[in-house]
């Protein structure tokens, strides 16, 4: 499967909630962050806005909506798309910064507990084997378990 650039996995991970977990807002901002941060998404924005020059420029030129083109130099209806573009990209860049410290806290807290775990069962495994230790009859008598196991498995 061929990953694209602004693709992640993130969703992948055990701790991370994904799919029907995440609410209508969570899903969107998923959906936008991943393309909106992409090289793909600077290249279309820079194609439509030099598009938008030429055009504007024909217009001008060939004279088919008089002297002004549909956009005027200074191109201020342009300018007007790009101001409302700035306010909501903001908002939607603030959005989408949420969401992924979202998903940070969720794999920082799924690391937490999983260490915690470790730190039991290794506490656990120290305590049985210092007890081992201990008695030095068991442990003759699991070294003569170990050894008709492995003379058994032989034959």
């Amino acid at each position: 499967m061929e990953q694209r650039a602004w693709e992640t996995h993130w969703h992948l991970h055990p701790g991370v909630r994904s799919g029907d977990q995440l609410t209508l807002g969570e899903r969107a901002a998923d959906r936008m962050r991943n393309p909106m941060g992409s090289w793909p998404f600077v290249f279309a924005f820079f194609a439509i806005m030099i598009l938008w020059a030429i055009v504007n420029s024909v217009f001008y030129l060939g004279g088919a909506h008089g002297k002004h083109g549909f956009d005027p130099y200074p191109y201020i209806l342009l300018n007007l798309f790009l101001s409302m573009l700035a306010g909501v990209q903001a908002a939607a860049l603030l959005i989408a910064a949420k969401r992924a410290d979202a998903i940070s806290s969720e794999i920082a807290m799924h690391t937490e507990t999983n260490t915690e775990d470790l730190k039991r069962l290794v506490t656990e495994n120290t305590t049985l084997t210092e007890a081992v230790k201990k008695n030095t009859d068991l442990l003759e008598d699991l070294h003569r378990h170990v050894l008709a196991l492995s003379s058994n498995a032989g034959d």
